[in-house]
Formats: C-alpha cells, sequence, structure tokens
C-alpha cells in the first residue's frame, strides 16, 4: 500500500513533461490492451472457422449447397469468402462458354488470391499499432526520465548542499517514466508476436484451401471439357 502511494505521489509531483509523457504512454497502453483482446477474439475465431469450415467442405456436401450456406450468414468467414469468390468466378467462367480447363482456373485461382489478399488485409488491422507501441514505448519514456533528470539537476543549483534525499524524489519521478514506458512496450512486442504468427498460419491456410480447392475445380472442368468434346463429336457423327 506505501509502495502504490508513493508511485502516486511521485506521479503527481513529476514535472509538467514528465506527466505528459506518462500519459501518452498510459493511454498507449490502455489503447494496446483493447487492440490485443480484440485481436485475440478475431484470430481465435478465425483459426476455428477455418477448421469448421475444412470439415464440412471434405466431407461431400454439394459445392452448391455449401455455396447458398454461406451466403445466408450475416457475416462470413474469411475461408468462406475465399470459397465463395472461388466458386463464382467459376461459375462466371463456365456461363461464358470457357471451355478450356486452364484458362478456367486461371480465373479462379485470381480471384482467388484477391479474396484472400482482402481478408489477410483485415487479420492485420491494428497489428502495426502494436509494433509502433512496442518500439517507440522505451523511447518515450527513456525521453521523459532524461527531461526529469535534467529538471532535477536544475533545482539543484539553488540548494547549498546536494545530498541524495535532495536528488533521490526527482530521479524517482523520472525513473517511473521508463518504467511505465516497459509496461506500455512489453505486452505490445508479445502479442504482436504471436499474433503475426497467427496470421501468417491462418493466411498460410487458405492458401491451403485454395490450392487443393482449384484441383478438385480443375478436375471438374476437365470432365466438362471432355463432356463437351464428346457432344461434338456425336454431332459430327450424325451429320
Amino acid at each position: 500500500m506505501n509502495e502504490s502511494v508513493s508511485i502516486f505521489s511521485l506521479i503527481v509531483h513529476a514535472s509538467f513533461v514528465v506527466q505528459l509523457v506518462m500519459l501518452m504512454l498510459l493511454a498507449a497502453s490502455v489503447m494496446s490492451w483493447v487492440v490485443i483482446v480484440q485481436r485475440t477474439r478475431l484470430l481465435s475465431a478465425s483459426r476455428e472457422q477455418l477448421h469448421d469450415f475444412e470439415e464440412r467442405f471434405w466431407s461431400g456436401v454439394d459445392l452448391n449447397d455449401l455455396y447458398r450456406e454461406c451466403q445466408q450468414k450475416a457475416v462470413p468467414s474469411a475461408v468462406e469468402n475465399v470459397f465463395m469468390a472461388g466458386l463464382k468466378e467459376f461459375g462466371k467462367m463456365r456461363q461464358q462458354n470457357t471451355n478450356d480447363p486452364d484458362a478456367v482456373m486461371a480465373g479462379v485461382q485470381r480471384a482467388m488470391r484477391i479474396a484472400i489478399t482482402r481478408e489477410s488485409e483485415l487479420l492485420d488491422t491494428h497489428l502495426p499499432f502494436l509494433a509502433t507501441v512496442g518500439s517507440t514505448s522505451p523511447y518515450i519514456g527513456l525521453f521523459g526520465t532524461v527531461w526529469g533528470i535534467m529538471h532535477s539537476f536544475q533545482g539543484l543549483a539553488s540548494v547549498k548542499q546536494a545530498t541524495i534525499a535532495t536528488v533521490a524524489p526527482g530521479i524517482s519521478e523520472a525513473l517511473v517514466a521508463t518504467a511505465m514506458g516497459l509496461l506500455a512496450a512489453i505486452p505490445a512486442v508479445i502479442f504482436y508476436n504471436r499474433f503475426a504468427s497467427r496470421v501468417d498460419q491462418t493466411i498460410t491456410g487458405m492458401h491451403t484451401f485454395a490450392d487443393e480447392f482449384s484441383s478438385l475445380l480443375y478436375r471438374q472442368a476437365h470432365k466438362i471439357q471432355q463432356a463437351v468434346k464428346a457432344e461434338e463429336k456425336k454431332a459430327a457423327e450424325k451429320k
């Protein structure tokens, strides 16, 4: 209790610049924790949705039925948006009577790459803020410390005899800024690295699904091409 009161007293009696630095660091810390909680929920949900959708996809369900299920959701997951983009482009290419499987798959893969890029941007939202807080907070706190020490030594000019009791309060006030800078930076760095790893894993999972889905659609396009050629051959033989 005495330690908390003494720290609070040091903050209250610090110079204006040091107090401003502490206020900035406190605001950065609070905003960091808001981002950390929000990103934790989002990335955890995205990972679960990816696994759930893959299980549903490989369960043998009809792709058109799965597409309609995804469309009916208010907010489709990231991998569902990738799936819908690929299947939608596949349908458009078929409506244009494009029988070349390579041309069809080029369009499908392009559509899914665009969808993955959009989803990765959403997953990366606010991560640069954590990186900024983690890299700059120690320096901001150090600035407050240097300023506070300078202000403390300037106050010694009016004192005839400098003692530890005279210098210690000012230096203690200044060091609080460094401590606050570290308290803001350490969680930001830890969770930034953790979130960046999770984002990479999720994006890798979407790319893997896109490759597997492309192979499936390529086989389907090849079968359609063979069926069209067979019909054309029969029509030519009848003539």
